[in-house]
C-alpha cells in the first residue's frame, strides 16, 4: 500500500509538471505580439520600473523537489537539516521547484559536477552570498529582491535590493572588461523590441543559485530582456563556458512589474548583518558559536 501511495504520489508530480510546463509555454506564445510602450524621444521599448522574480529558483535552477534542508546530516532513519538550519523548522526547508533550466539539467562536465555536488553539500561554507559578496549574473535577476531598471536615450541602469548591487550597461563596444567584477561588464544592444545584454568579466567565485551551480570565471551570458506585457519582461539566458560546460545551455522565467504605489527599493547593506558570522570569532571574548562545537 505504501508504495502505491509512493507512486501515485511521483506520477502527480509528474502530471503538475506537465502543466505548469505546458501552461508557461501557452502564456510565452500568447504575448509574442505585444508592442511595449516606446521610451520618449526613442523608438525602443520602456523597461523603467521595479521588477522581480517569483519562485524558487533562487534555490535551485535546476527542477528539484521540496527537501527538509539543501545541507543535510545523518539521522537515525533519514538524514536530517544541519545543526545551523535545524533551529528554523519548516522555514529552513527548500520549497520545490520547475527550475528554469531549458532542458531540465546543466551540461556540467564530470569534473565540474563534481564540483557542484561538493558546493550544494557545503553550502553554508560555501555560498558567497551568504556572506553578503555580489550574486553576479545572472544570478542578480532571480533572487527574492527587487531590482530598479532605470533607463534613458542609450543609457541603462539597473540597481539591485540585495547588497546593493548595481550594473551600468554600455550602448558601443567597450572592449574587454579591464578588470574581472562580481557584476561583470554588460555591453547592450536592440535586436527589435528584446534587449540583448553580452555580460563578460565576471570573476568565477559567483553561483548561480544556493544550490551550489556553479561556473568559471571564463563565462560569457548573453540575456535576452523582452517586454511581453505592460507588466511583465521574459528574461532569458544563455550561458557558454567551455571550462565548466560540455556545451552552451539557456534559463527563462518571466519578471513581474512591482505595482505598489509608493514601491521603492530599500536598504539591504548586508555587508554589517554578517560581520558577526565572518569575524565574531575573532573578538578578544567571542560570543558563542554552538554549532561549531558540534561539527
Amino acid at each position: 500500500m505504501q508504495r502505491r501511495r509512493l507512486n501515485l504520489g511521483r506520477k502527480c508530480v509528474r502530471f503538475v509538471a506537465l502543466i505548469g510546463l505546458a501552461s508557461i509555454c501557452m502564456t510565452s506564445q500568447a504575448n509574442t505580439d505585444y508592442v511595449a510602450p516606446r521610451l520618449p524621444g526613442t523608438n525602443v521599448p520602456d523597461l523603467n520600473g521595479i521588477w522581480q522574480a517569483i519562485g524558487s529558483s533562487h534555490w535551485n535552477i535546476e527542477t528539484h523537489m521540496a527537501s527538509a534542508a539543501l545541507q543535510l546530516r545523518d539521522g537515525p532513519v533519514t538524514p536530517v537539516p544541519h545543526q545551523r538550519i535545524l533551529a528554523l523548522g519548516a522555514l529552513g526547508a527548500v520549497p520545490g521547484g520547475l527550475g528554469i533550466v531549458k532542458g531540465g539539467k546543466i551540461p556540467y562536465t564530470e569534473e565540474a559536477l563534481k564540483t557542484r555536488d561538493e558546493n550544494e553539500a557545503d553550502y553554508l561554507n560555501r555560498d558567497p552570498a551568504i556572506k553578503c559578496f555580489l550574486p553576479g549574473v545572472p544570478r542578480s535577476t532571480y533572487m527574492p529582491f527587487p531590482f530598479q531598471i532605470v533607463q534613458g536615450n542609450d543609457a541603462l541602469y539597473i540597481a539591485y535590493e540585495f547588497a546593493n548591487a548595481d550594473r551600468d550597461f554600455f550602448f558601443e563596444d567597450p572592449g574587454p572588461a579591464p578588470v574581472d567584477s562580481w557584476m561583470g561588464q554588460s555591453y547592450a544592444q536592440w535586436d527589435g523590441d528584446t534587449l540583448v545584454v553580452e555580460v563578460t568579466g565576471q570573476v568565477g567565485d559567483t553561483w548561480f543559485d544556493r544550490a551550489g551551480n556553479h561556473h568559471s570565471a571564463a563565462m560569457r551570458v548573453v540575456e535576452r530582456w523582452t517586454p511581453v506585457g505592460p507588466n511583465h519582461l521574459n528574461y532569458e539566458a544563455t550561458i557558454h563556458d567551455e571550462e565548466t560546460f560540455t556545451e552552451p545551455w539557456s534559463i527563462e522565467l518571466p519578471l513581474y512589474r512591482r505595482m505598489e504605489a509608493e514601491m521603492r527599493l530599500m536598504d539591504f547593506k548586508c555587508v554589517e548583518f554578517v560581520e558577526e558570522l565572518m569575524y565574531g570569532k575573532w573578538r578578544r571574548h567571542p560570543l558563542p558559536r554552538g554549532w561549531e562545537e558540534e561539527e
